[in-house]
């Protein structure tokens, strides 16, 4: 009965929008009611929403609209309309909505005109979260599918509650460079790092403005430093070194194969400018790589594979998730290695673990062999109770297409970021949903886009390593270009126990 009530109510507001909203809006009428969900782009319909979340703009196929006229209503009997090419809603206007149905459904009503007929489809809801995001925005590299050489890229920030983009660096500012490897110390960007290639190649550590730029390849590790991860100290990054190459896959899908002839994990002390190779970490017979601590910073997870001959047997690499104890007082690693997911076991190669910040659950990545997954459709997202040790597909959240690179929220309310094809299966954009205290996710939905059809229409680029940010990421451009340009390094030490 109560959703009944609630149901009617929403219809009686609905009509008296329509008769006493601006008439220099075109209005529907005598609308042909459509008993299937709007074909909408992007898909909004049942995903779950921070309270704090930038418009959900919306648009049609030109050939079933020209024009469209969407009313949001709230339970609370709050209301926004957006028309026009598409649903362009007021943000004020959205964030007022919102913050009045915190924990509450909006309802969406969506009509289309084409060729001078109105047709009403049915009604979707978005589901409120009580929670904002916890966390100012988002970071991420964006860049063009190129192969040999470097196109345009850039690392950039976008805060989450509008359309609002802004590069952090852009390679323009050092040309024939690649800028990527970025992250910041748990969120916060007042640490933060990231690794340039090319003729002017460096590390770039920040801490509270400061600038260090450091050549972190020596002549007893196998190059420059990548795949950062910080410990929550932030005395410490885990990087990994790696041998890297790339070539063309025969299957189409696929398009692109990345893979390691070798690789080991390795501890920077921050403070004494030293690199730590720990002989379990460094390997002759295994490939150790994507290492991450965990957020009490007792433990180091990473993944670790067979060497094989490749690209020959690149089919049966194969990775692993495990994990070592770490000592943050001494910056020491345990002599036990533990094995938490036997991909291997199971024919599948599993990478990128990523702990969530209450230290209950890690997310991982799994395909079917190698260590680069962006283009394996086959690639899904594994979700592990670390309190149980068991792990299943995210099949909530997963789709046909390659997803693959995720990171939690800082705020630790179970929100994640992740990359998927699953949107025109050749670039990667930005995907989010919440894991809730069960281990189950929500309808993942799409980083809202002020006109979301021309702006992932018309982009050729694909987006990775996205990261939360707790607020904008402060660099001086200007300076750092001057910097990357200049010989000035830091050369890191090298200590093996």
């Amino acid at each position: 009965m109560k959703h009944h009530q609630y149901s009617l109510a929403v219809s009686v507001l609905l009509f008296v929008l329509l008769e006493v909203l601006p008439s220099c809006s075109p209005r529907p009428h005598d609308a042909v009611r459509v008993d299937t969900l709007p074909p909408m782009f992007p898909d909004y319909a049942d995903v779950t929403v921070p309270v704090d979340v930038a418009p959900l703009q919306f648009a049609l196929p030109d050939s079933v609209c020209d024009y469209l006229y969407v009313v949001a209503c709230g339970t609370q009997a709050d209301s926004v309309m957006a028309s026009g090419q598409w649903a362009d809603f007021d943000v004020d206007d959205w964030h007022r909505l919102l913050a009045a149905n915190r924990g509450h459904d909006i309802t969406i009503n969506v009509s289309a005109r084409k060729d001078g007929h109105w047709y009403q489809y049915r009604d979707f809801k978005v589901h409120v979260d009580t929670d904002s995001l916890g966390a100012w925005g988002l970071t991420y590299r964006r860049i063009a599918p190129g192969y040999e050489s470097f196109g345009t890229m850039g690392l950039y920030m976008r805060e989450f509650s509008t359309f609002d983009e802004r590069p952090i660096i852009e390679n323009t500012a050092v040309p024939s460079s690649c800028v990527n490897c970025h992250t910041a110390w748990g969120g916060n960007p007042q640490a933060f790092t990231f690794h340039v290639r090319g003729a002017h190649g460096a590390t770039l550590v920040q801490r509270n403005g400061q600038r260090e730029w450091l050549t972190t390849a020596t002549d007893s590790t196998l190059g420059s430093c990548v795949y950062p991860y910080w410990h929550p100290s932030g005395r410490y990054i885990a990087y990994s070194t790696n041998l890297t190459h790339q070539a063309f896959s025969e299957v189409p899908s696929s398009v692109l194969e990345v893979f390691d002839t070798g690789s080991d994990v390795l501890i920077y002390d921050t403070q004494q400018h030293q690199l730590i190779e720990w002989p379990q970490l460094a390997t002759d017979e295994w490939m150790e790589t994507y290492p991450s601590f965990s957020p009490d910073g007792r433990f180091l997870y990473y993944c670790t594979a067979r060497k094989q001959t490749v690209p020959e047997g690149l089919d049966s690499v194969r990775y692993n998730i495990c994990r070592v104890s770490f000592d943050p007082e001494h910056g020491t690693v345990g002599e036990r290695i533990d094995t938490l997911f036997d991909a291997e076991a199971r024919g599948k190669s599993a990478i990128h673990p990523r702990p969530s910040y209450d230290g209950r659950w890690l997310l991982f990545t799994v395909a079917d062999y190698g260590c680069f997954p962006i283009w394996h459709n086959e690639s899904d997202q594994w979700l592990m109770d670390l309190e149980s040790g068991e792990a299943r597909p995210l099949d909530e959240a997963n789709s046909p297409r390659a997803d693959s690179y995720h990171n939690w929220c800082p705020s630790g309310n179970g929100w994640v970021v992740f990359t998927s094809r699953r949107g025109d299966g050749r670039y990667s954009w930005l995907w989010l949903c919440r894991i809730d205290a069960q281990g189950h996710a929500t309808k993942p939905f799409l980083l809202p886009q002020r006109d979301p059809a021309t702006y992932y229409g018309t982009s050729l680029y694909s987006f990775n390593t996205p990261d939360f940010t707790t607020a904008p990421v402060d660099l001086d451009v200007r300076a750092a270009a001057q910097e990357i340009v200049s010989p000035d390094r830091i050369q890191v030490g090298y200590r093996r126990p």
